[in-house]
C-alpha cells in the first residue's frame, strides 16, 4: 500500500531534478521551506520531527536538496516530506508539502469497524507501522538508519 499524502501523491516519485524544480517554486513564492520525517505515517500524524530548522529565504532549491539527501541517508527507512510554509499575513499555512522518500516495505493500514449502541458503526485506522517500537518502524527488515 502507498502511503498517499500531501500535493502529487498520485504521481510516480519524483526525482531530484523534480524535486528541485518544486522546491525553487516555493522559494520563488516567498515561502519557507522545511524538512520533515516520520516512521508513523498516519494521515493525522501531521507533525513529522523536522530535519534541522526551516530554510528561510534561501536563494536557490540546492540548499533545500541538500538537506534532503542529508536526511535521506540519516533516515533511509523513514517517509521523508518537503513542506512550504507560506508567511504571508492573513495565509500563515502550509502552502505546498510532498513526500520525497519512502521506505522501501510501506507497511500499510488496517481499517477496524466497531459497533456501537443505537446501531452506529464506529471505524478507526491502525497503522501497522506501530505495531512495533518507534525508531524500528520503517524497512522490510526494521532497521533503522545511522
Amino acid at each position: 500500500m502507498r502511503i498517499t499524502q500531501g500535493t502529487f501523491s498520485y504521481l510516480p516519485d519524483f526525482s531530484d531534478d523534480e524535486i528541485s524544480a518544486q522546491i525553487q517554486y516555493a522559494i520563488d513564492q516567498g515561502w519557507a521551506v522545511a524538512v520533515e520525517f516520520t516512521d508513523d505515517p498516519h494521515p493525522r500524524n501531521v507533525l513529522w520531527e523536522m530535519w534541522g530548522l526551516p530554510m528561510f529565504e534561501i536563494g536557490d532549491a540546492s540548499a533545500g536538496l541538500h538537506e534532503v539527501t542529508a536526511c535521506r541517508a540519516a533516515y533511509p527507512d523513514h517517509y521523508i516530506k518537503v513542506s512550504a510554509y507560506d508567511a504571508a499575513l492573513g495565509r500563515q499555512t502550509t502552502a505546498l508539502s510532498f513526500i520525497v522518500s519512502r521506505p522501501a516495505h510501506e507497511p500499510g493500514f488496517r481499517l477496524d469497524r466497531q459497533e456501537m449502541a443505537d446501531r452506529r458503526i464506529r471505524y478507526s485506522l491502525h497503522s501497522y507501522a506501530t505495531d512495533r517500537p518507534a525508531g524500528s518502524r520503517g524497512g522490510s527488515n526494521g532497521q533503522r538508519g545511522s
